[in-house]
């Protein structure tokens, strides 16, 4: 077994296995270096012998050992009671079998709940799910933050110590108390997927385990919580834009635009689900989810005038407008603004989409994102100021952190 093939069984199987880990462990750090020893062992074992039949239990079991020797090696040095309670708790819990596979992915779940933990403020929560959960690094979660790395690898630090200081119990909450942690929850399965959908960094656009992990997770929630708006609102939303994953990259790694996209390749199957689950969602009471309203546009974007799913005859773009409208209202941020901009564009003309890009831009709070410049750019070019578009163009390439989107701006400036 080669160590591609190991690396690949490593991203899918991470983050249940660092999950199963932390439950047995109860000790973040202690559970990441389990974690690491574990993958270290592989790609000296398996490439010989070749993989385990059940690779994900025979990490969690190498981990658990590992984490065993660790304490051990410490406590040579100095007797300390945390990790002789530890190392007590470990010798009580019974070694994963190979056949509870399904059994420790469930403890994703319940690791998501531990990360989202009231005693943590949100952003904590969500950068943390995501570090541990997403198997993101430090550099990619900082990034979605719009922060340094340093500054946020001292929060994450900050967040396990109160985790372990706190001594929360690594358990899904009673149904009572669930509300309260579920916002923390979905937002953190949103930014995994959008990672997934849209990587913040590196040679490709799109990880297709992240989102397959958060959409997995996002089944699992709706069965712990059926019938919430805001879950089905969530889960439609990751899987209306998913469908569309195949067509969103050509043969030569090159990212394709909504418009060029090939139809065929969608996947009817996810649509067709995505759409039972957004009109479902918006139909419950209150007023709508704002994921719900974010999967109402993805199912406007799937859907032509006519209503066919994947049709020719164009997208609903007042439609679109006034959902972008009732998004602002239900949750303002720059980013929808950004979007709401570029709708108006394609119903109102150019001039006025640009008009409100550069009242976004004038405030400062995109100046990191690469989207603002690139929409700017192309309001510019459809008004024919060519140099100002160029110019536009040449700040999203120089913000661009992905491959394939700097190959994109990089086309747009040559073109």
């Amino acid at each position: 077994m080669g160590q591609g093939a190991i690396e690949a069984v490593f991203r899918e199987e991470a983050g249940r296995v660092l999950a199963t880990l932390i439950r047995l462990l109860g000790d973040f750090d202690l559970a990441e270096d389990g974690l690491q020893d574990a993958f270290a062992a592989a790609l000296v074992q398996w490439p010989g012998k070749g993989a385990p039949p059940n690779p994900r239990a025979w990490l969690v079991s190498v981990g658990r050992h590992k984490a065993i020797d660790r304490l051990r090696r410490r406590a040579l040095h100095a007797v300390k009671q945390a990790d002789l309670e530890i190392e007590a708790r470990l010798a009580a819990v019974a070694e994963p079998e190979p056949g509870e596979a399904e059994a420790l992915g469930d403890d994703v779940l319940r690791l998501i709940f531990i990360c989202c933990h009231p005693a943590l403020n949100l952003e904590a929560r969500v950068a943390l799910t995501l570090k541990a959960v997403g198997g993101l690094s430090t550099a990619a979660v900082a990034r979605a933050f719009l922060v340094g790395e340093e500054t946020m690898a001292q929060r994450l630090v900050r967040a396990k110590r109160k985790i372990r200081d706190a001594g929360i119990p690594f358990a899904t909450p009673e149904p009572a108390r669930l509300d309260e942690r579920v916002e923390a929850v979905l937002a953190t399965l949103y930014l995994i997927f959008t990672e997934g959908y849209a990587a913040t960094s590196g040679p490709e656009l799109l990880r297709a385990d992240l989102c397959h992990e958060a959409i997995r997770l996002g089944r699992l929630l709706d069965e712990l919580l059926p019938g919430r708006a805001a879950v089905r609102g969530l889960l439609a939303l990751m899987l209306l834009h998913d469908a569309r994953r195949a067509s969103r990259v050509g043969a030569d790694g090159e990212i394709v635009l909504l418009e060029a996209q090939d139809r065929a390749l969608w996947d009817g199957v996810a649509i067709a689900e995505g759409l039972r689950l957004v009109e479902a969602s918006l139909r419950a009471p209150g007023l709508p989810s704002p994921y719900a309203v974010q999967a109402a546009i993805a199912a406007l974007h799937v859907r032509g005038n006519d209503g066919q799913v994947g049709g020719e005859s164009g997208t609903d773009w007042p439609q679109i407008v006034g959902l972008y409208a009732v998004l602002l209202r239900l949750a303002p941020s720059p980013v929808i603004e950004l979007n709401h901009a570029v709708a108006v564009a394609m119903v109102d003309g150019p001039a006025a989409g640009l008009a409100l890009l550069d009242a976004l831009a004038a405030r400062g709070t995109l100046e990191t994102y690469a989207l603002l410049p690139s929409a700017r750019g192309e309001l510019l070019r459809r008004l024919g100021r060519t140099a100002e578009a160029r110019a536009a163009y040449a700040e999203a390439l120089a913000l661009a952190r992905l491959d394939p989107e700097r190959r994109l701006y990089a086309r747009r400036l040559a073109d």
